[in-house]
């Protein structure tokens, strides 16, 4: 099991920037999938975007491409969560996820794949 710790939300104007940040424990994250999940009140948890941290492959949903970037440093065992152009729709709690195993297809983009999680963070967008 891993552990996930994320941080950087809080509260920013329509428009502005938010980078979240999701620090690991563990020794090695070769055979890793990460992910970012977020879950506005009322709705389902969604994806948002994710990235095989052997070889950086990245996926992202609809509404944040373009927009959002995912990234992750190797050496602080960190992934990331560049958010630009914030929407008030954007709005939820962001979960760090991840599974030791390299996600194909579906399973990418699938929050049920995933068997360890953060316990999230804030993300409000005013307008």
């Amino acid at each position: 099991q891993v552990q996930l710790v994320e941080s950087g939300g809080g509260l920013v104007q329509a428009g502005g920037s938010l980078r979240l940040s999701c620090a690991a424990s563990g020794r090695t994250f070769t055979s890793y999938t990460m992910g970012w999940f977020r879950q506005a009140p009322g709705k389902e948890r969604e994806f948002v975007a994710a990235i095989v941290w052997s070889g950086g492959s990245t996926y992202y949903a609809d509404p944040v491409k373009g927009r959002f970037t995912i990234t992750r440093d190797n050496a602080k065992k960190t992934m990331y969560l560049q958010m630009n152009s914030l929407k008030p729709e954007d709005t939820a709690v962001y979960y760090c996820a991840a599974r030791r195993d390299i996600c194909s297809g579906y399973t990418c983009y699938d929050a049920s794949w995933y068997n360890n999680w953060g316990q999230g963070t804030q993300v409000t967008v005013s307008s």
